[in-house]
């Protein structure tokens, strides 16, 4: 099959562009307004964009409380989201009032951050403390902006659960890091395979005749 985005002609019951664009990484946000009001969501559209400077971008549909706290107070934390939280996760992404915080009223626990105010997720292995540098709204072809909300953020701190290094590594699979998919489907990493970066052309394998 063949279909045009903008047409919606794919003839489907859901759109299956996000099924085709995974599995994704889960940027789990945790924030604090100007009152200190402490917020956690998950965001799909999420990624590092280059790691000298160590920069982030998470995406949000719509001008959410996240990016409201995040351009405040400049700070924010990303929580590493794994199997073990799921149900944490995928609950958090309710759609709680700006004064609601969702630590609270899911019970989840949180842990002082070392370098920005807003906390950490205590029972993620990993966390990434972040400064805000800027928020981007991303055009479409004819120059129209988009509902989304593009937030890049400068990595200043980095805590890693001893538990979670092997051998030197943080072992995702080990973690079961989580990765979000198409439709409500998530994807938890089990397996990692390594292959070494060829390092020159003429090293290449040889195929074909």
């Amino acid at each position: 099959m063949f279909y045009e985005p903008a047409k919606k002609n794919h003839g489907l019951r859901h759109s299956p562009l996000k099924a085709i664009v995974a599995p994704r990484p889960i940027g789990w946000i945790s924030s604090m307004s100007s009152t200190g009001t402490v917020n956690l969501a998950p965001y799909s559209f999420f990624n590092m964009i280059c790691e000298t400077p160590p920069l982030l971008m998470f995406s949000s549909n719509g001008r959410k409380d996240t990016v409201t706290n995040i351009e405040a107070t400049g700070e924010f934390v990303c929580n590493l989201a794994t199997l073990d939280l799921i149900e944490e996760v995928n609950l958090s992404s309710v759609p709680a009032g700006p004064d609601q915080s969702e630590f609270e009223l899911l019970g989840i626990e949180s842990a002082p951050s070392s370098l920005v105010k807003p906390p950490r997720v205590a029972a993620s292995p990993c966390a990434l403390e972040c400064v805000y540098v800027e928020t981007i709204r991303p055009r479409d072809k004819s120059g129209q902006e988009c509902s989304f909300h593009m937030v890049i953020g400068e990595v200043v701190g980095v805590y890693i659960a001893d538990a979670a290094l092997v051998d030197g590594r943080v072992d995702d699979a080990k973690l079961h890091a989580l990765a979000r998919c198409g439709y409500l489907d998530y994807a938890p990493v089990d397996r990692l395979v390594e292959r070494p970066r060829p390092p020159s052309l003429d090293q290449l394998p040889k195929r074909g005749g």
